[in-house]
Parts: C-alpha cells; sequence; structure tokens
C-alpha cells in the first residue's frame, strides 16, 4: 500500500473518533498514530491530515454543506462525512496532490469502510467541491497546457 493512501487511512480512522468523541481527544493523535504505524513519512502525513482538518473545519463543512443537496452534513454517514472532510482539505489546501488523484482515494476509502453506494455520493460532492472551491488548483487543471493545441505567434 502507498505510503499516502495508508496515512489517508489513518487520518479517517482518527477523523472518525474525532467525530464521535469530541475534540478532547486531538492529544491522543500522535500516539494513536504511533500505535498503527512505524513509517516516519505515513506518519507525518497522517498528522498534517488530522491537523489540517481540524485547522479548516468550518469551511471545510461549509464547502460540503454547500455543495450536497438535500443533504445536511450532521445526518451523513460518519465516515462519508469525514472522507469528504478529508478530500475537500486535500482539494483546496495541498497542493502536491493532484485533484484526481485526491477525490479517486476518497472514493476508495468510502467503498472500503462504508457501503458500495458512498463511492458515487462521495464523487458527486467532491466533482462540485473541486469546481467551486478547490482555489486555484481547479482553474489550472482546467486551463490548456502550455504548448498545447495550435502554436504560439510571438
Amino acid at each position: 500500500m502507498k505510503k499516502r493512501t495508508r496515512a489517508r487511512e489513518l487520518a479517517l480512522q482518527f477523523l472518525y473518533q474525532l467525530d464521535v468523541r469530541g475534540k478532547e481527544i486531538l492529544p491522543e493523535l500522535s500516539a494513536f498514530l504511533g500505535t498503527e504505524e512505524r513509517d516516519p513519512e505515513t506518519l507525518q502525513y497522517a498528522k498534517s491530515l488530522v491537523q489540517g482538518v481540524e485547522e479548516h473545519r468550518d469551511a471545510i463543512d461549509e464547502h460540503i454543506r454547500s455543495v450536497a443537496q438535500n443533504w445536511e452534513i450532521g445526518r451523513m454517514a460518519i465516515i462519508d462525512r469525514n472522507v469528504l472532510r478529508l478530500a475537500t482539505y486535500e482539494l483546496c489546501h495541498v497542493a502536491d496532490i493532484p485533484l484526481k488523484v485526491a477525490i479517486n482515494e476518497a472514493i476508495e476509502l468510502g467503498k472500503r469502510f462504508s457501503t458500495q453506494n458512498s463511492g458515487g455520493f462521495i464523487n458527486g460532492v467532491l466533482d462540485k467541491v473541486k469546481d467551486r472551491f478547490a482555489c486555484p488548483r481547479a482553474a489550472e487543471s482546467k486551463a490548456p497546457k502550455k504548448g498545447a493545441g495550435r502554436p504560439q505567434v510571438e
């Protein structure tokens, strides 16, 4: 399993606990991660994901809320809600993760830890988040590559 995929799994597990038990467990993050994984890169990325989601949680939830038509964020399945938070954080704040990768990884997390139907739901919500809120990254991904198409006349 790739390091970042494993880091996302660990982050999702802790975000689930955080959602259920509350913010008082935040100090347990390092201990939790240390018991689950040994690779320092994986641990660092998982920790940065959890901390990033928590730091930007209000904005992330607002992004999700605004595109998830007919869905109240509090009524979503806990796993789905936290997969969406994790991926929205990556889409909007982690520049070195391609947008498609963030979405595909989220879909797989949803399928693996929630239900088969979660993949389609997650894909639909994140596609809208990407288009509306992924900052300049979404526009860059749609822009033609330099040198593509007709030659430039100078």
